[in-house]
């Protein structure tokens, strides 16, 4: 038996819990075992807010920048080239207003997970302050429609618009956006800020087309069967498959407004404590210039394994560095590394064994509880924070059907079936998640093809390969914002700010220059892509041992994965990296054509 932290455990147990509860998980197929939304379920990505596609001419304009996708990494980018004086931007995107995921995310309790006045970009520059510390879908939609208007990103955005293809003209330096209003515009630059996690999936679940009831995914929620506060749902069976992040938030509701209501589970997510609460008048109106941007690097550093003074946000995302400091980066190297990772293992057993305990404190049927514990590291899948969805098993009419890894057996006209057991059900949601880690294109639903007509999608076929985790060899005058090969976070927007600044100012500059093409050299983008492999093997080491999920490719982590890992490094070593180099001002790394001498 082992001591730690207050608690006793035996670490070997836990050790053969984590391994033989990943083993029952893990499947052959990987990330294969999901259905893409297309074809007879291409309906579940049809867009619920908009009420028609505004007819408007085809555009074959030029413009400077064309920026793909109107979340904040796209509202950051526009602000970013805003600042810096570039005019001629463009946004496009699908849906029928900006906001990203907070445009097609809008089920009930949907809320940030990240405290809001570090999660919400642009506070201080658009002088606003949320309303509570976690805030609710509603606001920050508004939040990024306020973006929009400030810095003047609808003008001439192409809303309601399905990119095709996007293809570099040699002859001309300009990329060619193809899209479904039959548009051919011509731009400069593309900033690709897509997002990370863009595309709904489905489960690969025998029958699942053959449902007869009412169903559609998390991220369209249909109100317009739910009713705008679920009261059509009373006296209704309904079933909801996924227990990830956004069923944590959602079930609450759910259970309270269905006549009955089954969460069909695969794997429990940990579940933390979340003490939302109103925003402090005293405290807001006591800030002082620059409180947003020193509270989004105390958040970074503490909860990326660095030290502060002071721990600014103080939540359960902090707790794991403010109560276990053994997690805490050590900065003169002295311990030793595998004593370090030991310690770690078993500063980890403790925090997830705090979890679990507060499982057995709240819900009240033994075996419901049980159910609910996830044996898995604390990182092995996005930990959640919620301060009802543990109380809402406690209700008579929610129950909890467990399916002990294997998941849902298969679906039926009438419902589902879990070992036998048929459920039937007059409403079927699926909380499944996003794709990730499949091909690009795929997720984009277009391909971007560069120099000598080779796609983003071939070059990638045996890994990512990007400089700075922003451009690539052969795709010039191109920024990707993505997770693979940048810096390590759990608050996204603060690396899209981090990414949308630094594409930004290269653009402003290759345009202030007459620039004509900037792209990474092969040498530069060959080291960068080196270091991200170096870094990252002791993370995937541990990834092996994880339970599946869409961090670990459902499991099936392999050296492809790793290479399209996180820039794994000190906690704000990635943005150091980039603003240093953007200091210096020598551009190295980049072969840039065409400047004005």
């Amino acid at each position: 038996m082992t001591e730690t932290a207050g608690l006793t455990f035996d670490v070997e147990a836990l050790r053969q819990r984590y391994a033989d509860e990943r083993a029952r998980r893990v499947r052959p197929e990987g990330i294969a075992q999901y259905v893409e939304i297309s074809g007879e379920f291409a309906r579940y990505a049809d867009d619920p807010w908009a009420d028609d596609t505004t007819a408007r001419e085809p555009r074959t304009d030029e413009i400077d920048v064309a920026i793909i996708g109107a979340g904040f990494g796209g509202l950051l980018t526009g602000a970013r080239l805003r600042e810096l004086g570039v005019e001629s931007v463009r946004l496009i995107d699908r849906a029928a207003d900006v906001g990203g995921t907070w445009y097609w995310n809008r089920y009930p309790g949907i809320a940030c997970d990240v405290e809001s006045y570090v999660y919400i970009p642009l506070l201080e520059e658009l002088g606003y302050i949320p309303e509570e510390k976690y805030s609710k879908g509603a606001e920050i939609f508004a939040h990024c429609r306020r973006i929009a208007e400030h810095y003047d990103l609808y003008r001439d955005a192409c809303l309601q618009t399905d990119v095709h293809e996007i293809r570099w003209e040699a002859g001309t330096s300009r990329w060619i956006i193809r899209t479904n209003r039959g548009d051919e515009m011509r731009a400069k630059f593309v900033s690709m800020a897509n997002g990370y996690q863009a595309k709904p999936k489905l489960p690969g679940i025998p029958g699942l087309g053959a449902f007869g009831g009412h169903t559609f995914h998390t991220s369209r929620w249909d109100y317009g069967y739910t009713g705008a506060k679920l009261e059509n749902l009373a006296g209704k069976r309904v079933g909801i498959v996924g227990t990830g992040a956004t069923a944590i938030q959602c079930v609450p509701h759910l259970g309270a407004a269905a006549g009955q209501l089954y969460v069909f589970q695969r794997t429990p997510s940990s579940v933390d404590v979340r003490a939302n609460a109103p925003t402090d008048p005293q405290w807001a109106s006591a800030l002082v210039p620059g409180w947003q941007r020193q509270r989004i690097q105390n958040f970074q550093i503490l909860t990326a394994g660095g030290q502060a003074a002071e721990d600014l946000v103080a939540d359960a995302w902090t707790s794991i560095t403010r109560k276990l400091p053994v997690m805490r980066h050590d900065g003169d190297g002295s311990v030793d590394p595998e004593q370090r990772g030991r310690d770690i293992e078993i500063a980890d057993f403790a925090k997830m064994e705090e979890i679990r305990a507060r499982i057995d404190g709240i819900v009240a049927d033994r075996a419901t509880a049980e159910a609910l514990k996830p044996w898995y590291g604390y990182f092995c899948k996005r930990p959640c924070f919620h301060d009802e969805y543990l109380e809402t098993f406690n209700r008579d009419n929610v129950t909890l059907v467990d399916t002990r890894g294997r998941g849902v057996e298969r679906i039926t006209e009438s419902g589902v079936v879990v070992d036998g057991v048929s459920y039937e059900l007059d409403c079927l949601i699926f909380a499944t998640g996003f794709e990730v880690g499949t091909d690009y294109c795929r997720r984009t639903g277009f391909e971007l093809i560069g120099r000598d007509g080779v796609s983003l999608t071939e070059r990638w076929s045996d890994g990512v390969r990007t400089f700075q985790g922003l451009c690539a060899n052969g795709f010039p005058n191109c920024f990707i914002e993505s997770i693979s090969q940048a810096g390590l976070t759990v608050n996204f927007p603060y690396l899209l700010d981090v990414q949308a600044t630094h594409a930004a100012w290269v653009i402003a500059w290759a345009l202030e220059h007459g620039a004509t093409e900037v792209e990474p050299s092969v040498a530069a983008e060959a080291a960068w892509v080196d270091t991200v492999v170096t870094r990252s093997a002791a993370t995937a080491e541990r990834a092996a041992t994880c339970t599946p999920g869409y961090y670990n490719r459902e499991g099936k982590a392999d050296a492809k994965t790793r290479q399209g890992s996180f820039f794994f490094g000190t906690p704000t070593e990635y943005a150091d990296i980039l603003e240093t180099w953007r200091a210096t001002g020598d551009l190295a790394g980049l072969d840039i054509r065409g400047v004005d001498s």
